[in-house]
């Protein structure tokens, strides 16, 4: 079952913006993607410098959070598409677009998923295991815990969550679905944090769930997957000297990007060290705490043969 759309203004405040803006330089009559389009924050600050003769393309896989965008972007000229952002080349062909101008890819999950208790995302609050971006495909977070082996397991969170104690928490799921499946978010957040012993006589900086939530998160969308596909085609979709701009929001994310950014000849970096939001907007906005801006510019053609060489 979809989960609803909110009738109700979207929550989510876009990180970076100045940055963003910045690093993309949209400019009057140039097409633009928002390839994480989310409620649409960040896409309305770019389409609305973009002008009539301008065109930006929003991509989510979420359809709820295409529902917030549209009525965000009422009146601005932008096509909003369902798909996730690894498939861009696609749907720009699909489109009937050879290549644009700049690509804007913010990797954080939208604070109206987040906050939201039936999409599975936050321990914040009861609700079901799903953590499914789409929630009309694939498999829900409590299916792969169910299903995967201890060993598996453990290997999830430690991979993506780098979970110093992934073994241990691995082995508690095991023995507790053998009587009683998990099937809620609070009910695997006080699993986890009985694993994890807290500093003494203080509580620990986050809560011991977090990394086990990004973990089985970026497992079910296989994030890092599509995060290299998708670094794989922006070549292909972009004009010579056209921008590329991506926010992410942990170290994985942030490694392949910098790599991707630095060893592929037909890049220039145009951030030396990832750009970080300052003190005000981490008070205004406490998400943006972990953000960082990396930007580069494509400065040769032939993507398709420079990716495959590197």
């Amino acid at each position: 079952m979809s989960p609803q759309p909110s009738s109700a203004a979207p929550r989510h405040v876009p990180v970076l913006p100045a940055e963003v803006l910045d690093a993309l330089a949209p400019a009057p009559g140039q097409t633009i993607v928002d390839a994480t389009v989310g409620a649409g924050g960040h896409a309305r600050l770019i389409a609305e410098r973009l002008g009539p003769t301008g065109r930006l393309i929003g991509l989510d896989q979420d359809a709820s959070m295409l529902d917030l965008a549209r009525a965000r972007l009422a009146g601005l000229p932008v096509t909003l598409v369902q798909s996730n952002f690894d498939e861009l080349a696609t749907e720009l062909k699909r489109l009937g677009i050879e290549k644009v101008d700049g690509i804007l890819a913010d990797l954080g999950v939208c604070s109206d998923q987040m906050d939201a208790p039936d999409r599975g995302f936050s321990f914040q609050q009861p609700g079901p295991l799903d953590m499914r971006m789409d929630a009309t495909l694939g498999e829900p977070a409590s299916s792969l815990l169910a299903r995967l082996s201890e060993r598996e397991l453990a290997d999830v969170f430690w991979q993506y969550g780098e979970e110093r104690f992934s073994r241990r928490i691995a082995r508690r799921i095991v023995d507790t679905r053998r009587l009683e499946p998990l099937a809620t978010t609070d009910q695997l957040a006080d699993l986890v944090r009985r694993c994890v012993p807290w500093p003494k006589g203080r509580r620990p900086a986050i809560d011991p769930a977090t990394r086990v939530f990004q973990a089985l998160r970026i497992a079910v969308n296989d994030e890092l997957g599509a995060l290299e596909r998708f670094l794989a085609d922006l070549p292909r979709c972009l004009k010579p000297g056209g921008r590329a701009v991506i926010i992410s929001f942990h170290s994985l994310e942030d490694r392949r990007v910098k790599h991707a950014f630095r060893e592929r000849a037909h890049w220039q970096a145009l951030t030396r060290k990832p750009i970080q939001a300052g003190e005000e907007e981490i008070q205004n906005n406490p998400r943006s705490r972990s953000a960082k801006l990396r930007a580069a510019q494509l400065v040769t053609e032939d993507p398709g043969r420079a990716g495959r060489a590197s």
